[in-house]
């Protein structure tokens, strides 16, 4: 029995988590700070890194205690070490490494992106394997070839804003609040998408691009006075919601059903917060079932960030014996292991 403490802070939710031999969750306690957030209409690096900082020892206490095991109990203590904001993510490397110090426990540095496909695990223990996956979420939209839980080939990925960066900066646009993707996602419902048409920028390979919407919706809203912006009633401001959800989601469609028809493997596999969407759910499994493609998306708590991925996806990387050591470091763009 392989017993982990995981901790997740490479943004703006503090999460620790016990979880065993990869699969069974003990404990997955997540401490977001959307109400810190909110007040800025955006994530803010250093609020977030203080934030972490404050909550990161009663997060780790609460997981251990509702785990009911002590830190001389677990095997090994996993970390988001990459991608992220570093200095969030340098709270959680800090804190993994004093704890495996102090109890002589190795430590696992995860990369935040594989910990995002292997959530489809938590969900599906039986997800196949070669699949096809993709991550969307605020900082990164990719897709990937999975040939194993921890064999990810990187297939393309935005080329500018990542998916959900461009829902939030909408939002703002809009006037809507923070975040973004859950508010748009609730006003589209109900409303005509084909009201306003933004033209969807689809590269010919597997990249993705959605800075040109986002522009768009701009310029619809201001008009020819960027200064004067002219008044949206609401149902208006209803529908333009609804119809730049639904350019984004048609971008995420075809380009993650064209990896999957490219590649010749007929099983694609979401993960982030994105993957939260209720219309991105709806299409993408109507359009992958007339392409016959299998469709995976985790129940919402295992899209957003969590430990629960991280001490899961640290049983493979243990049994491969990829273990780092106290020289582990956060790096903000990629994975980094000794």
């Amino acid at each position: 029995m392989f017993r982990c403490l995981g901790i997740e802070t490479s943004c703006d939710e503090t999460s620790a988590a016990v979880v065993v031999d990869g699969r069974d969750i003990l404990s997955n306690v997540v401490q977001s700070q959307i109400e810190i957030h909110t007040l800025f209409g955006g994530v803010v690096p250093e609020v977030a890194c203080r934030a972490h900082i404050e909550t990161i020892v009663p997060v780790i206490e609460k997981a251990l205690g509702d785990a009911k095991v002590a830190l001389a109990d677990v095997d090994a203590i996993a970390v988001t070490c990459a991608p992220g904001l570093v200095g969030a993510l340098l709270v959680g490397v800090s804190m993994a490494k004093a704890l495996a110090l102090a109890a002589g426990k190795p430590i696992i540095g995860v990369d935040h992106l594989h910990g995002h496909m292997y959530a489809n695990k938590l969900a599906f223990p039986d997800l196949p394997y070669p699949c096809v996956s993709m991550v969307v979420s605020g900082g990164h939209t990719s897709l990937y070839l999975s040939r194993t839980e921890i064999d990810h080939e990187r297939l393309g990925s935005t080329t500018d804003d990542a998916a959900g960066e461009a829902f939030d900066k909408v939002a703002k646009i809009l006037d809507l609040g923070f975040p973004g993707g859950p508010i748009i996602d609730q006003l589209a419902r109900g409303r005509d998408a084909s009201r306003v048409r933004f033209k969807r920028t689809i590269p010919d390979g597997l990249d993705f691009s959605f800075s040109g919407i986002k522009t768009a919706v701009l310029y619809h809203v201001r008009g020819q006075d960027a200064k004067h912006p002219r008044a949206l009633s609401p149902p208006e401001r209803a529908d333009i919601a609804a119809s730049f959800q639904e350019a984004v989601v048609d971008i995420l469609v075809e380009q993650a059903l064209k990896a999957c028809e490219r590649t010749g493997i007929p099983t694609l596999a979401m993960g982030g917060g994105v993957a939260c969407n209720t219309r991105l759910r709806d299409k993408m499994n109507v359009e992958a079932n007339r392409r016959k493609i299998t469709t995976y998306f985790p129940p919402p708590r295992f899209c957003t960030d969590n430990a629960a991925m991280i001490a899961g996806i640290a049983y493979p990387l243990w049994r491969a014996g990829l273990i780092s050591d106290l020289t582990l470091d956060a790096v903000p763009t990629k994975i980094h292991r000794k």
